[in-house]
């Protein structure tokens, strides 16, 4: 059976192909990176989540491959295009995924606090501004909640049967559940998608108990975080982010 094309970026390559799913990394590749994705898929699976499992890391064509079920379903984000009638509901269903997903617990995975320090230090900001962020993160509760890191409509399948499936564990933690919700919000702002973003935003209060505003102060860490991959189309915004006061975030959601 040929290969069926899920995804191509630069670096890598998603297809499914026998009913399995295929990612292949481009020659090159972090091998650590791709070996610490794989744990960050077991590790998941092992807490009862709904996720593709795990089948094997192997080389197809001289590339490192991590192979995985394959769901046949439709993304979030394509349910969302085809149907926008239904936004309010789909983000609803996408918000208590999400909210799901927080309850279990992984301690193996990396603590957020720590992968966000180390991004932090890797920025090109000013010594005093990452001063002040890493004492705001110091300054956040420290939780252990089970954190997507990506949590966006393209990593959530649903298949035919209404059942949902995440997938892409590359930016998993253990952390802060505001944390991760901010991630998502600053996802949907990215995509130029802000009344989306604020929809969500209420949604995943209303549905968690959190705060927007221990939401909202997470922006300018994950802002500057954001930043390390120097995509130019980005760059402003997420400086506006990192330097925006707090009145001003959390005019982000009216």
């Amino acid at each position: 059976m040929e290969r069926q094309i899920i995804a191509e970026r630069p670096d890598k390559t998603v297809f499914a192909q026998n009913g399995l799913c295929y990612k292949m990394f481009e020659p090159g590749y972090s091998k650590s990176t791709i070996l610490s994705e794989a744990l960050n898929q077991g590790l998941v699976e092992e807490t009862g989540l709904n996720i593709p499992g795990l089948l094997e890391i192997t080389k197809i064509d001289g590339c490192w491959t991590i192979v995985t079920e394959y769901i046949d379903g439709e993304t979030m984000e394509v349910l969302l295009e085809e149907s926008p009638e239904r936004e309010n509901e789909l983000l609803k269903q996408f918000v208590d995924i999400q909210a799901e997903m927080q309850t279990k617990r992984c301690p193996l995975l990396t603590k957020h606090r720590d992968k966000m320090n180390r991004k932090i230090s890797e920025t090109d900001l000013s010594a005093t501004l990452r001063y002040d962020l890493h004492n705001r993160i110091e300054a956040t509760p420290r939780h252990n909640f089970l954190c997507h890191g990506d949590f966006n409509p393209s990593n959530v399948i649903i298949n035919s049967e209404g059942k949902a499936y995440i997938i892409d564990w590359t930016h998993a933690t253990q952390g802060n559940r505001e944390a991760d919700a901010a991630r998502t919000f600053l996802l949907f702002l990215l995509e130029g998608k802000r009344q989306r973003a604020r929809k969500y935003l209420r949604m995943f209060c209303e549905a968690t108990g959190c705060t927007r505003q221990s939401i909202l102060e997470w922006l300018p860490i994950l802002a500057a975080s954001q930043s390390v991959k120097g995509i130019k189309d980005q760059t402003d915004f997420l400086y506006t982010l990192i330097f925006m006061d707090r009145s001003k975030l959390e005019a982000l959601d009216e």
